[in-house]
């Protein structure tokens, strides 16, 4: 069974830092590509960021680029995101996500139960 499971955030100041991540195990891991995609309340999902199976290539949407930097460690399945500069507009449930690319926020099926990130003014 495909398990993606989020843990690390939490409640930050604006300006602050916080670092997610997400344990996979159920499937090979290292062939896929992975990503990150956000749900605002009461807005849709949005895609994030991606990563390629070995690390090397890293894709971000305008609105975090600069700001957040996804990595990887095949070793031990686990996916990461650092996020930096967190704006209070960041607030939302973070998912981990199998696939690459804005349509995995379109495949609920490929995502995790998610996170919770709140940033306060």
């Amino acid at each position: 069974e495909v398990q993606l499971v989020e843990s690390g955030g939490g409640m930050v100041q604006s300006g602050g830092s916080l670092r997610v991540s997400c344990a996979a195990s159920g499937f090979a891991f290292s062939r896929y590509d992975m990503s990150w995609v956000r749900q605002a309340p009461g807005k849709g999902p949005e895609w994030v960021s991606s990563i390629n199976t070995i690390g090397i290539a890293d894709y971000y949407a305008d609105f975090v680029k600069g700001r957040f930097t996804i990595s990887r460690t095949n070793a031990n399945n686990t996916l990461w995101m650092q996020m930096n500069s967190l704006k209070p507009e960041d607030t939302g449930i973070y998912y981990c996500a199998r696939g690459h690319g804005p349509a995995v926020a379109r495949d609920r099926t490929k995502w995790g139960q998610g996170i919770q990130v709140t940033v306060s003014s």
